[in-house]
């Protein structure tokens, strides 16, 4: 700590060193140069500005396992869609960031498939037909051997022979029309096309509708992943769209493994969001994981937040905080209070009127809206809570005005 405050110091004793002024001028102020670190500003500047100062002094509070990690899509809302036949993709119709309805089609592809299933439909209908006619020549035959049995004229054997090949030719027609049940079923249920060609239809065109198998949402949601074009080549089992209602999101925490003990599903939780200026949305951890990550020594826990805005998105970085249970003492300030620079984390001090020194300290866990100090504060000290931003700015000003 002694190392890096005295680093902190050189920096800003750098930013406030001012040239000496030419010797031909005399000096405009006889007031006395900054201090190193320390930056002034006016009472009617730290009105206008609105600058806060309050005097920080030891608390109780919740203590709180803070755990860092990433949004994911929900994957109890999520779906993958995909094509059922080799085929081509011929039209795409949604892009990422889309919202897709239940049964919509995102894409078209060009397959083989269809036309072979076509083809053995087509047979089917054109066996059923002759064999139509062969039942309707083998029942006249039949009849006509009965009458002739009846007459004396026909053998017994005769009429049985005449029977046996009307049986034959209603059994083919039977299998005839399973036959093109299946073909059809395959052609409208499972690649949900025509099983008749369309009229338009051209010999040597292919990319009609109705020639095409369509890729259709299995949910309504969003498309957060795409993988085709026009022109890609599909597979089944290839993923090509994934869909994800958004309206409730996951956060995937590292929880350190000294806390495992102390957490339990249903608990609830605070995540603050990087890119929302650490704004927190309530969250419920719902599960932990089964293994602990030997390089980091955590394990993971989803927490579930509800995203009825669509304002949390997959991938964004964010902080869980979970209550512990007990509390623990310490000084705290409020979070817009910590200034960064160089990496460092840095309070503005009042130490007079219009006088403010930037001391270096080292921060904790953070309850709510506040943050723990560890080190560089004490009790008593008067921490400026509200426009340390401007007076960062005001020394890094000053900073550029001497270059």
């Amino acid at each position: 700590m002694k190392r890096f405050t005295l680093f902190v110091l050189a920096l800003l004793t750098a930013c406030a060193v001012k040239p000496d002024a030419p010797k031909s001028e005399p000096p405009k102020s006889a007031e006395a140069k900054p201090e190193p670190g320390e930056v002034r500003l006016s009472p009617e500047l730290q009105k206008t500005a609105g600058l806060r100062i309050a005097e920080v002094e030891r608390r109780n509070v919740p203590l709180l396992i803070r755990a860092n990690g990433r949004l994911v899509a929900d994957e109890e809302k999520t779906h993958k869609a995909g094509a059922l036949v080799d085929g081509r993709v011929v039209k795409v119709f949604v892009n990422i960031g889309d919202r897709v309805q239940k049964g919509q089609v995102l894409a078209r592809i060009h397959s083989h498939d269809i036309h072979e299933s076509r083809s053995v439909y087509r047979k089917a209908k054109v066996e059923l037909a002759r064999l139509e006619t062969q039942r309707s020549f083998s029942e006249k035959n039949r009849d006509r051997v009965r009458r002739l049995l009846n007459l004396k004229a026909a053998s017994q054997e005769q009429f049985d022979h005449a029977e046996n090949d009307l049986k034959i030719a209603l059994a083919g027609i039977d299998t005839a029309r399973l036959e093109i049940q299946r073909a059809r079923q395959h052609l409208e249920e499972f690649l949900e096309v025509s099983a008749e060609d369309h009229p338009d239809h051209k010999q040597g065109e292919f990319d009609h509708d109705d020639d095409t198998a369509p890729i259709k949402a299995p949910a309504a949601g969003v498309i957060i992943a795409r993988s085709i074009t026009s022109g890609s080549v599909a597979k089944p089992g290839d993923d090509l769209f994934v869909i994800s209602d958004l309206s409730s999101i996951w956060m995937i925490a590292a929880i350190p493994e000294e806390f495992m003990g102390r957490i339990t599903a249903g608990m609830n939780a605070k995540v603050f969001i990087r890119a929302f200026n650490d704004r927190s949305f309530p969250g419920r951890l719902t599960r932990t994981g089964d293994q602990l990550d030997p390089a980091t020594r955590t394990v993971q826990a989803r927490i579930v937040l509800a995203n009825l805005h669509g304002e949390l998105k997959p991938e964004m970085y964010a902080t869980a905080e979970l209550a512990a249970g007990g509390t623990g003492e310490a000084i705290y300030v409020p979070q817009e209070s910590i200034q960064e620079m160089n990496g460092h984390s840095i309070v503005f001090v009042a130490t007079g009127t219009n006088k403010f020194h930037a001391r270096p300290v080292e921060t904790g866990a953070r309850a709510g809206a506040s943050i723990a100090i560890v080190s560089g504060l004490a009790a008593g000290d008067r921490v400026v809570t509200r426009g340390a931003f401007l007076l960062k700015s005001e020394m890094l000003k000053s900073t550029l005005t001497e270059e």
